[in-house]
């Protein structure tokens, strides 16, 4: 079946006029969901003092969504309500459903979480569990996943990938006893790219079929931004007998995702980027279902399953309190799940799914390539490739990209555009030694927003 690519959008040249940003606001059909976010307002952010939220018409310009979301104001209701409950129940909070409020009973939470997620990344309900944090979940999936043999142990991976995965592979082959030198591949761009390229990485993969175990990639590679061909590379590497896992930190609830129809075997995620759960919120973490399957065939006392970490939290909820200590998982992701879940991290997710619950991955998508061309468009527009003082490093293929777009400039100018940012109230990521990372976040940014960005932008390299 061939591949319908996604067409990029264009845009006349009036387009960069503030009349047509504010235009394709107008016409924006998910504009009102701004309104259900807490944009941080500019007096604030010049205030060193604990602040209640600032005016609407004095808010910043927020395009660090791919490092931390910013707070629904339904979190707040959110977290009032379970606070009640706590006060006014206590301990049957966990077993009881009350009246007005937006949460169901502290056990089934996990599960509500669960199920606004998997929309988000393509799988059935049952094969997304909400629980710790990405890099603990990761170490729990590797502890199943990871099962070197005398001929096949090395790991396949990112070669800039974010540090936290690095050291997870490190740790994990060294737990073997194993050599992380020589048991690490990173695949890395060809020489003068920064885009690792699909064809890239299926010849390492050709390169490893006899020696590889597995291959963890990010989704969207923190740095770059760039959109790795998800459903392509799993596919070939597990025709060459691989494990595929996902770093999906970067993609979640910002790229379209089908985990479940492209057979990734394990993924992991936080929800603090795109997900707006909150600073540190819980993570998550896909099991496809063949993987996920208790087998009963040996009797009702006898479980067969996928070998994990397991702990309390992971067995059927039908007998958790029988306390004899026959393991029953959970089939499906719920059965990697370890110690009783954080309320208040269940709460702040909740509350941030109920916004994602009232639309859908595919509009917030159309959105965000729309809006991300537009920023793209705005950069390059009237600037010449020669003289330029910057580049886009994200690929200028949709399908190969997210919201972000990062930005890579002339040594020595990083700091003066940041400085001339914040002074602007634009708050964006900046990340050594010269890249500023754009992220537009359908959301909750505008293309008005995008329009000021480039603005002030070009105006801090030309007074430098």
């Amino acid at each position: 079946m061939a591949v319908i690519k996604t067409p990029k959008p264009t845009f006349p040249a009036e387009a960069a006029k503030q009349e047509y940003a504010a235009s394709l606001d107008a016409e924006d059909a998910l504009r009102e969901f701004r309104n259900q976010f807490i944009i941080p307002s500019t007096a604030n952010l010049a205030t060193k003092k604990l602040a209640k939220p600032g005016l609407s018409d004095d808010s910043s310009i927020y395009f660090a969504g791919n490092s931390l979301g910013l707070q629904p104001k339904a979190v707040a209701k959110y977290m009032e309500a379970q606070l009640d409950t706590w006060s006014s129940v206590g301990v049957g909070g966990h077993f009881t459903d009350l009246e007005d409020s937006p949460m169901p009973q502290w056990q089934l939470m996990s599960e509500k979480a669960a199920t606004s997620m998997s929309r988000l990344v393509g799988a059935q309900p049952e094969e997304v569990a909400a629980m710790g944090t990405l890099t603990m979940n990761l170490h729990l999936l590797l502890a199943s996943f990871y099962k070197p043999t005398e001929t096949r142990s090395k790991i396949l991976m990112d070669w800039k990938a974010f540090p936290s995965d690095h050291y997870a592979i490190e740790s994990q082959i060294a737990w073997h006893d194993l050599d992380a030198k020589k048991n690490m591949v990173l695949i890395g761009p060809d020489e003068g790219q920064h885009e690792i390229s699909t064809e890239k990485i299926l010849s390492i993969i050709d390169q490893h079929a006899e020696d590889a175990a597995l291959i963890l990639l990010p989704g969207i590679q923190y740095y770059t931004g760039q959109l790795f061909d998800i459903p392509t590379i799993t596919k070939y590497a597990h025709s060459k007998g691989l494990i595929v896992g996902w770093d999906l930190a970067h993609a979640f609830a910002n790229a379209e995702l089908k985990l479940h129809d492209w057979d990734v075997d394990f993924a992991v995620w936080c929800t603090y980027k795109y997900g707006n759960a909150g600073p540190g919120s819980m993570g998550a973490l896909f099991v496809h279902e063949k993987h996920g399957q208790v087998d009963y065939s040996d009797g009702p006392d006898a479980p067969k399953f996928r070998h994990r970490l397991t702990g309390w939290y992971g067995g059927d909820r039908s007998v958790r309190f029988k306390m004899d200590n026959k393991y029953k998982p959970i089939p499906g992701a719920g059965g990697f799940q370890i110690s009783t879940s954080s309320v208040m991290d269940l709460t702040s997710l909740c509350a941030a799914m109920s916004v994602f619950d009232q639309t859908s991955i595919q509009a917030l998508r159309q959105k965000s390539i729309k809006l991300t061309a537009y920023l793209e468009f705005l950069l390059l527009k009237d600037t010449d490739e020669e003289t330029r003082l910057y580049d886009i490093i994200t690929p200028s293929d949709p399908d190969a990209r997210g919201a972000q777009l990062s930005v890579l400039l002339k040594p020595g100018l990083l700091h003066k555009v940041a400085e001339r940012l914040q002074n602007a109230s634009i708050i964006c990521d900046k990340r050594e030694p010269g890249v500023v990372r754009v992220a537009p976040v359908p959301l909750y940014n505008t293309y008005s927003d995008v329009f000021k960005f480039v603005k002030e932008f070009k105006g801090a390299l030309a007074s430098s």
